[in-house]
């Protein structure tokens, strides 16, 4: 059984810095990729940012580029998400996500991942 277990959200203040971790059990994906997606109520998911499993490469929407970085330790099956400068644009609910299979592209859509995380709530006060 797969399993995707965040960790790491809380309330922070504008201009802060936050880690998050996702632990994934059951399945390596050293040959696929892992993401971050994002959610506010009333709104779509979306794609925060990515890491391929096999390459390491990277792919982040543009509000976090320069901001947010996305890292993974294949030994423990884990990706981070390094956001640094936090802005209250940045509340929302933080999920994991991971496909199993190679791509030659960068995939930012949520259909194009197989598992998912239940989420963790990022709070940016201002």
């Amino acid at each position: 059984q797969v399993q995707l277990v965040e960790s790491g959200g809380g309330l922070v203040q504008a201009g802060d810095s936050l880690t998050l971790s996702c632990a994934a059990s059951g399945r390596t994906f050293s040959n696929g990729a892992m993401a971050w997606f994002r959610q506010t109520p009333g709104k779509e998911r979306e794609f925060v940012a990515t890491i391929d499993g096999n390459s390491g490469s990277t792919y982040y929407r543009d509000s976090v580029k320069g901001r947010f970085t996305i890292s993974r330790d294949n030994a423990k099956n884990t990706i981070y998400l390094q956001m640094n400068s936090l802005k209250p644009e940045d509340t929302a609910v933080y999920s994991c996500a991971a496909r199993y299979t190679r791509s030659p592209i960068f995939r930012t859509q949520t259909y194009e991942y197989d598992y998912w995380g239940q989420g963790t709530q990022v709070t940016v006060s201002s």
